[in-house]
């Protein structure tokens, strides 16, 4: 429990600290190339879900995406005390990353309305939404979930 708790806490610290110089720092939605034709720093405020899903709800309905962010953390707790018992090492690692972004994406849920995000990867004709450090701990630690929950012995074979 003490190292999921601790790379939560570090993920949070982080992804604020990082959000906080993307808000003193950056003009909001306009690039600063930082790699011309692939990566720029372009500060946005999502309100949706992930990568912008739902992010044309109407304001008074903005509550709604709060709720399903607090029912996933909620999810990931009672599956997450269920399984670092006995998860080896990668398991308390992916659900503190995990856990940590969630929690740093909620609290921008609650300050601004919507959640800071300012990573903006680009080339040709592709873009991917921008995001932020709570979603890359997110994704690597889904991942990393992932990839326990396909290597771990299932029952029968114990």
């Amino acid at each position: 429990m003490t190292a999921a708790a601790t790379t939560a806490l570090a993920v949070l610290v982080l992804d604020q600290l990082a959000k906080y110089c993307a808000l003193q720092r950056l003009p909001l939605g306009r690039p600063s190339t930082v790699i011309d034709g692939f990566f720029s720093l372009t500060l946005v405020l999502n309100p949706g879900l992930a990568f912008g899903m739902l992010a044309s709800t109407p304001t008074g309905w903005r509550w709604l995406v709060a709720l399903l962010s607090i029912g996933a953390l909620a999810v990931l707790a009672v599956v997450g005390l269920r399984m670092l018992p006995g998860g080896g090492r990668l398991t308390p690692l992916a659900l503190g990353l995990i856990f940590g972004g969630a929690v740093g994406n909620l609290i921008d849920r609650g300050r601004f309305g919507a959640v800071v995000d300012f990573l903006d990867f680009y080339w040709r004709g592709y873009h991917w939404p921008a995001f932020n450090v709570a979603d890359s701990a997110i994704t690597v630690g889904v991942a990393l979930l992932a990839l326990r929950m396909l290597t771990a012995p299932s029952a029968s074979s114990r």
